[in-house]
Parts: C-alpha cells; sequence; structure tokens
C-alpha cells in the first residue's frame, strides 16, 4: 500500500501541490568504457543541447491548477474561506481579494468588513466622508454599493484616533496590529493637535467615545475632527471645559471642521464675570470653520454659548442643537457673518440668537423656540438674512429689532409666543415679507418708538390684534392678509405714521383698522370685515 500511495496514483490526492515539471537530468560522462558507450554519449549530447521553449500564452495554454489549489479555490466551503478570512486584517484580506474571483466575492463580504470598520472606527452605521469638510452616516441597507463598510473604512483610512488608553496597547502589540503601522493612536486631543503641527499626519482626527475635561483646544489650521462612537455618536463623544473657552477658532483655521460630538462650557462658579469672554465655541477674526452635527451647552449665566466675533469671522454651523444653555445660545458681533442651516436652537435662558452691531448672517432653517426669553434679538446695528425659520413660543417676542437693526426676514413661521410674534422698537427697521405670523398671545406685529420696518406678510389667529403700531411707530404695512385676530387687525395709536397699502384685513372679531389718532396714511387698504 506504501508503494502505491508513492506512485502515480498519489496525484490524484486533492491535497497534491503544483510542482514544476521535472525535465530529465542531463547525464555525465562516465570514465568507465563498456559496450553501451556510444549510446550513452548519444543521450548526453541530446540533453545538453535543450531545444528553445516555446511561448506559452496565458489564455490558451495555462498549467491546469493541481488538485490542492484547485479545492482551495473552488471546492472549500464558503462559510470555512468566510472563518479563515474573519481573522485576517484589512491589508491582508485585500490581497488575498487578488487571489482568484471567488476570494475576491468573499474577501468582500460586507460582514468581514463591518466587524473591522466597528473595531476601528466604532460606528454602528458607515460614516461616508466623499469630500473635504462632508461626513454624513448612511443606513447600509439602503446604499446604492454594495458593501459601505470598506467604501467608508477606505475614505477614513489615514485618520488619527483619540482614544485614552489605547495608545500604549496599540504600540507594545505590533504582531497583534501587524498592516497598522501607519494608524497613529493619541491619548488626548492636545497630543494629536500637535501631531498636526508636526505634520505626522494629514489633519483628520477621531476623538473616541469618552469624556475629555479642560484641553486646551485652540485650532489655527484646517484640521477636520470629528468624534467616532456607536450609536447616536454626539452623545458618546463629550468635550468639556471648566475654565477657558472650549474650543477657539483662530486664523489660520480656515476650512477647519469639527463634528459629531458634545461641546460644553460648565465653569465651577457660574456667574463669575471672569467667565464673560469664554464660550462652548469662540470663533474670531478671519476663520471660516464647519461645525456640523454637534451639541453645544454652556452653564455658565454671563456670555453666549457660542461666539462669532469680528471681521473675516464666517463660520458654517449646521444641524447642531444649541439648547439649555444658562445664557445666550448663538451671538453674533463685530461685523462677523457666517452661514447657519438646519440647528435647533431651543430653552436658551436669554435669546435663542443674538446678533450686533455689524454682524450679518445667512441663517436658514433653523428651529428657535421654548426661550426663556426673546428668540431672535437684533440691536444696535445687526442686520442677517433670516429665511424659512420655525420661530415659536418664546416666552418674550419670537423676533425683536431695537436700535438701528434692520433685517431680513422672509419666509418665516412665527407662532405661539407668549407675548407677541415681531417686536421693533427705538428705531428699528427690517424687512419682513412672506412669513406666517400667527397664534400669538398679544399683537403679531409692535411697531414703536420711531420704528420704519416693511412688513408684508400673513397675520392671523392671534389672540390679540394683528399689527400693533404705537408711540410714534412708522413703517411701510403693505400687501398683508390680516384676518381672524381677536382684536382689531390694524392698531395706530399715540402719533403713529405707518402707510397701509394693499392690505386685506378680514375675519377679524373686532375692527379692521382702529386709529385713535388723525395719523397715518391708507392707500387701497382693503378693509373686508
Amino acid at each position: 500500500m506504501v508503494a502505491e500511495e508513492s506512485g502515480p496514483g498519489a496525484q490524484n490526492s486533492p491535497y497534491q501541490l503544483r510542482r514544476k515539471s521535472l525535465l530529465p537530468k542531463r547525464t555525465a560522462a562516465c570514465p568507465a568504457k563498456t559496450n553501451m558507450e556510444g549510446a550513452s554519449t548519444s543521450a548526453t549530447e541530446d540533453f545538453g543541447h535543450r531545444a528553445k521553449r516555446a511561448r506559452v500564452s496565458g489564455k490558451s495554454q495555462d498549467l491546469p491548477a493541481a488538485p490542492a489549489e484547485h479545492y482551495l479555490e473552488e471546492k472549500l466551503p464558503d462559510e470555512v474561506v468566510l472563518k479563515i478570512f474573519s481573522y485576517l486584517l484589512e491589508q491582508d484580506l485585500c490581497r488575498a481579494a487578488c487571489v482568484c474571483k471567488r476570494f475576491s466575492e468573499l474577501a468582500n463580504d460586507p460582514i468581514l468588513w463591518k466587524r473591522l470598520y466597528m473595531d476601528v472606527f466604532e460606528y454602528t452605521r458607515p460614516m461616508m466622508h466623499p469630500e473635504a469638510g462632508k461626513f454624513f452616516q448612511i443606513n447600509p441597507e439602503e446604499y446604492e454599493q454594495p458593501n459601505p463598510w470598506k467604501e467608508s473604512f477606505q475614505q477614513l483610512y489615514k485618520g488619527a484616533h483619540v482614544k485614552t488608553g489605547f495608545a500604549e496597547h496599540f504600540y507594545s502589540n505590533p504582531a497583534r496590529y501587524k498592516g497598522r503601522e501607519n494608524m497613529l493612536y493619541y491619548d488626548t486631543i492636545e497630543d494629536a493637535l500637535g501631531g498636526v503641527q508636526e505634520a505626522h499626519f494629514d489633519g483628520l482626527i477621531f476623538v473616541h467615545s469618552g469624556v475629555y475635561t479642560d484641553e486646551w483646544i485652540y485650532i489655527e489650521s484646517p484640521i477636520t475632527m470629528i468624534g467616532a462612537a456607536p450609536g447616536k455618536v454626539a452623545d458618546k463623544v463629550i468635550i468639556e471645559n471648566t475654565r477657558d473657552s472650549t474650543f477657539v477658532f483662530m486664523e489660520g483655521s480656515e476650512d477647519a471642521y469639527v463634528g459629531y460630538m458634545t461641546i460644553k462650557f460648565n465653569p465651577d462658579d457660574k456667574s463669575a464675570q471672569h467667565h464673560n469672554a469664554h464660550h462652548c465655541l469662540e470663533i474670531t477674526v478671519n476663520c471660516s470653520p464647519s461645525i456640523d452635527h454637534c451639541i453645544i451647552r454652556s452653564t455658565c449665566t454671563v456670555g453666549s454659548a457660542v461666539c462669532v466675533s469680528g471681521q473675516g469671522a464666517c463660520p458654517t454651523i449646521k444641524h447642531c442643537n444649541i439648547s439649555d444653555c444658562e445664557n445666550v445660545g448663538l451671538y453674533i458681533t463685530d461685523h462677523a457673518q457666517g452661514i447657519y442651516e438646519d440647528n435647533e436652537i431651543s430653552n436658551n435662558a436669554l435669546a435663542g440668537i443674538w446678533v450686533k452691531n455689524h454682524g450679518n448672517p445667512i441663517i436658514r432653517r433653523n428651529h428657535i423656540h421654548h426661550g426663556r426669553d426673546v428668540g431672535v434679538f437684533t440691536f444696535d446695528h445687526g442686520m442677517g438674512y433670516f429665511e424659512s425659520c420655525n420661530i415659536h413660543r418664546n416666552r418674550i417676542a419670537g423676533f425683536e429689532v431695537k436700535a438701528y437693526a434692520n433685517p431680513t426676514v422672509v419666509r418665516c413661521e412665527i407662532h405661539h409666543g407668549q407675548t407677541g410674534g415681531i417686536y421693533v422698537h427705538e428705531k428699528g427697521r427690517g424687512q419682513f415679507i412672506e412669513n406666517k405670523i400667527y397664534a400669538n398671545n398679544f399683537a403679531g406685529v409692535w411697531i414703536t418708538s420711531n420704528s420704519d420696518p416693511t412688513i408684508r406678510n400673513k397675520i392671523h389667529d392671534g389672540r390679540d390684534g394683528g399689527i400693533c403700531i404705537f408711540n410714534g411707530g412708522r413703517g411701510l404695512l403693505e400687501e398683508n392678509d390680516i384676518f381672524r385676530n381677536a382684536q382689531a387687525g390694524v392698531l395706530i395709536s399715540t402719533n403713529s405714521h405707518p402707510v397701509l397699502r394693499k392690505n386685506r384685513i378680514f375675519d377679524g372679531f373686532a375692527a379692521g383698522a382702529l386709529c385713535n389718532s388723525r395719523n397715518g396714511i391708507f392707500q387701497k387698504a382693503g378693509l373686508l370685515n
């Protein structure tokens, strides 16, 4: 039996490895002279002059796979191959995919890549990063590509990681993490920012689950810093400061990005005046960072949660939650600008938004509600463009304009205010166009003390009057629909001088327009009561 296994029949074993074809051995000249000398010499000459090897086409004349190779590539069950692949890290898995078509398909299995992905980044849904400054999570089942885990891995691979206590373990186990030598791990955010300055990596920083307290985070380069955690990412990555502003963006931080984390300013002495200049986010002159999907909280009773100040301060703040602060939510001043979109701003002790001293932001689709003061306050020459915001249930006015402020407010809903909807006073101005102002406890619009706004809206279902103008108020009231208000659609009193033109005032529960003085200009008023 042994002889049979070692003979030609052994070639049929499924574990026989491929071997190179062996040429006959070249015969050496034999010093002994025999009767076969001539024949031996002839045979030696034939092997000594080997014919040139014919060129072999890879497509038509490939050697057939040896049985063992054939078994591994085609016969071994998928479950076994996947089990083997599950022990590989990402680079080895990519190499295995190059072996054959079947291995390529199995090595791209989403379950394998999900395990690797969550081990490195912690996300329970792929975080896509198609271009600089753009991150978003997807549902894998709804994604158009077959393996979003691998695609996201490739997009995020070059980042550094802040993971407290993990750096020592990572660097002391090189064999376990073979193939990840290019990854960098740090214990603190400050260390990671130092790595950027020393050019150890390109500037993508993942901050993993945990609470990071009293770090000195001054950003003056175009870094990208993003939270990395399972579930709701921002809830698991918390960065707070008790002594200084939590994040300070300085000149040079244009195109910087911070996203998917909770940012807190939580001083021990919440009322001390030395905290007046400290904030969760402080954005200074000549920088334009992006802040995205962050939760922002401040427990200090002075200052603001977010302060954008100075010429050239022009951030983009999107999808953030600026709520439950014991001061102003968002403060824009001193010629600062910026784009603020799709933010949740609620339950702040003072205004949800302050705009002052020639601040001129673009604010779109923000939800500003349940403030313990006014919703939006523009004053001291503050400006701004407010579009499609939902402003409601604030304790004072939904929108207040004062002291030469001149905002433009279009297509917003301002409703269910505990006092009024819009309050323009002390020489305030502003353009209020195509807004829906309704269900406020007092007047939908108040204009007083030499203020001169332009009002062109739908004002209805108020529990008091529609528009109330008194104490020297002016303004252009044009093409408004004013209806179903509990008191007069328009009330003019005490030396006020508005211009009413082409308004439709109807279905009220009191007078259409009530003028308690001889002032005011009515042009095609359209009183339909």
